[in-house]
């Protein structure tokens, strides 16, 4: 993964306007800043979907039309710490199902630290841990022939422009049979006010964990940024409902990167753009879902309709176009 590393930060911060994958936040300190976000208060979007997953968690498990009697497979992408999802595994348990949890996660840290507390916590929980990428591993999965749920919860949806997003969710839907489900959680599209915040909380947390991009690239790749010399700036508008983040230089500077053997220079005030945060409605969601051979069968949303858990079927299995 270091040389896929490597490749990805020299074709990004080599481009007219730069840019790092934000799939790279996600180291040690990455992930445990990233639980910190959850807990703000700024950040609305964990609690929303919490407040779906305390509130409407029989309804949920109703809509993947399962039997009881039948064995399938409950498979997470990018499970985090399963906060919300340890709500479903219990209820699944409690209430009789037969099945393995399979997290599947690029952060073995990640997934190490989620198996350790699912033992202590829900220790009748089958979990099999999954390390990888996501679409190795479902290929490895396909052809198990069990049912399948598949959960990509949090709007990690929305860190894909809507094109990726819609070939994204088509390469899911063919790793799945006919009847198998997905629960994907998506940030609905809201005001300014409300959005900017998660994204800048007056404690510097998201600010850290996007400067932690940089510090990562200084340890595992030899490079001298220097990160009081970056700022992190996010922007907004309702009408165009992406969130995204930069980090801006503050000053002319130059930074050597030794795995990738090259200096790259930024001038004052220009930015690398990090992530998006796509916010959605029925008519984006469904334009995504066109090309894609699952539907929409449920869709759950929190009282305050910030955020929604829709309920995807495949409805038929033709051949791989």
């Amino acid at each position: 993964m270091i040389k896929q590393f490597i490749v990805d930060v020299d074709s990004g911060l080599s481009q007219p306007q730069k840019q790092l994958p934000s799939k790279y936040f996600y180291d040690k300190k990455g992930d445990e800043l990233f639980v910190k976000i959850m807990s703000l208060e700024e950040y609305y979007l964990t609690r929303s979907e919490m407040e779906i997953f305390n509130e409407q968690i029989g309804s949920i498990i109703d809509s993947f039309k399962l039997n009881k009697a039948t064995y399938f497979e409950l498979i997470e992408l990018g499970a985090g710490d399963g906060s919300k999802t340890r709500k479903l595994l219990k209820a699944l348990t409690d209430e009789g199902y037969q099945y393995d949890y399979m997290p599947i996660d690029i952060s073995q840290n990640a997934l190490d630290k989620l198996e350790e507390s699912l033992a202590n916590d829900l220790p009748a929980v089958s979990v099999k841990p999954q390390h990888g990428d996501y679409f190795t591993i479902l290929e490895s999965l396909k052809n198990s022939h069990h049912p399948k749920v598949l959960l990509f919860l949090g709007s990690n949806l929305g860190n894909m422009p809507d094109n990726t997003a819609s070939e994204f969710i088509y390469n899911l839907g063919r790793n799945l049979c006919c009847d198998d489900k997905i629960l994907i959680g998506l940030d609905m599209i809201k005001s300014a006010d409300i959005v900017l915040p998660a994204y800048n909380d007056q404690q510097g947390v998201t600010r850290e964990f996007n400067l932690n991009l940089l510090h990562r690239i200084n340890t595992e790749l030899g490079a001298n940024f220097d990160l009081e010399l970056f700022e992190h700036i996010p922007e907004y508008t309702e009408h165009e409902g992406i969130a995204k983040s930069y980090l801006k230089s503050l000053c002319n500077q130059e930074v050597t990167i030794n795995a990738t053997g090259k200096v790259y220079s930024f001038s004052m005030g220009e930015k690398i753009h990090t992530e998006i945060s796509r916010k959605y409605n029925d008519s984006i969601f469904d334009h995504i879902l066109s090309p894609t051979d699952l539907v929409i069968t449920a869709k759950f949303t929190d009282s305050k309709q910030y955020f929604a858990d829709y309920v995807l079927t495949r409805v038929r299995a033709e051949p791989d176009k």
